[in-house]
């Protein structure tokens, strides 16, 4: 029986969660050890990257990557989840279309590090309860404030009578739809995102993915080792820190290091060999001088 390491770079379709594309995976795979690395709407298709085996201990890690997203910003009307399928809670006619120019002013102000508060349609946890079960039961609750990192924002269309389509490269935890209506606040109309696609995890962009039809060609052509990314590509927005094989073992074994004077002062790096990931290591919290494991991947 094959044993599938690596990353799943799924295309992940409308109407399925997160989780759906989980299950499924494990399903079609034969193996329980699947995570996804960012929960993605049922209604938005895009870049869904599952790690498969040793590959789900770095889940964290691919999380916390950049995100690329194609939004939709409509003007006009504005919903209870932002989105464009949840109950019109406002409404104003457009008279007069804002110019290209108008929209670049404000998409300015939205870049760099912003604050953000979360849509009531969402899954952040206020006094243990999950937004979203506040807002069905009609309960009015304070959301906290969060900051997030807008690190590109661009208008890529106005050919459109009543939206606008923007491209979005932000951090975790970034609400697009909230973006959106921000956005769209600031052009003085009420709004919310009509349409969205993910199109980039990390490193890992539309042109790494496969959809779960190619999937399932591949696993009946015995060729589902193909269609996986190595760790490597989760990884790479860390520093590689390549140790001789004589250090391979104690490394595999999950013993401390020296700490190699390349190491970065903040964060974890990976520890590699021959070009292969071993571990994930950190700075010792009690002793600088020593690196510890976070995550060991034998072979």
């Amino acid at each position: 029986m094959v044993i599938l390491n690596g990353i799943l770079p799924l295309w992940k379709p409308r109407g399925m969660t997160s989780h759906d594309c989980v299950v499924k995976a494990r399903r079609m795979l034969h193996t329980k050890k699947v995570g996804h690395t960012g929960t993605l709407d049922p209604e938005v298709e895009g870049v869904l990257p599952l790690c498969i085996g040793q590959a789900t201990k770095i889940v964290p890690y691919l999380t916390d990557t950049h995100k690329t997203y194609i939004a939709e910003v409509k003007l006009g009307t504005a919903t209870e989840t932002e989105d464009s399928h949840g109950e019109i809670i406002e409404e104003a006619e457009i008279s007069d279309f804002p110019s290209k120019q108008a929209i670049e002013n404000v998409l300015q102000l939205f870049r760099g590090e912003i604050t953000q508060i979360p849509p009531m349609y969402s899954a952040v946890k206020v006094q243990g309860k999950k937004l979203y079960e506040y807002a069905r039961n009609n309960e009015e609750v304070d959301r906290p404030s969060r900051r997030v990192l807008i690190y590109d924002l661009d208008l890529l269309s106005t050919d459109y009578k009543d939206s606008f389509i923007i491209k979005v490269t932000c951090s975790k935890g970034t609400y697009i739809r909230t973006l959106c209506v921000d956005i769209g606040k600031n052009l003085g109309y009420p709004s919310h995102m009509a349409n969205l696609v993910r199109t980039s995890t990390g490193s890992i962009s539309k042109k790494d993915t496969v959809t779960f039809e190619e999937i399932e060609k591949a696993i009946n052509a015995d060729k589902e080792l193909e269609f996986l990314l190595p760790l490597s590509r989760g990884l790479s927005h860390l520093k590689f820190i390549e140790v001789e094989k004589t250090v391979k073992q104690r490394v595999l074994y999950g013993q401390k290091l020296p700490r190699p004077d390349e190491f970065p002062e903040t964060g974890p790096a990976v520890i590699a060999s021959d070009n292969r990931v071993l571990a994930v290591y950190q700075i010792h919290p009690d002793n600088p001088e020593l690196i510890k494991p976070l995550r060991v991947f034998n072979e």
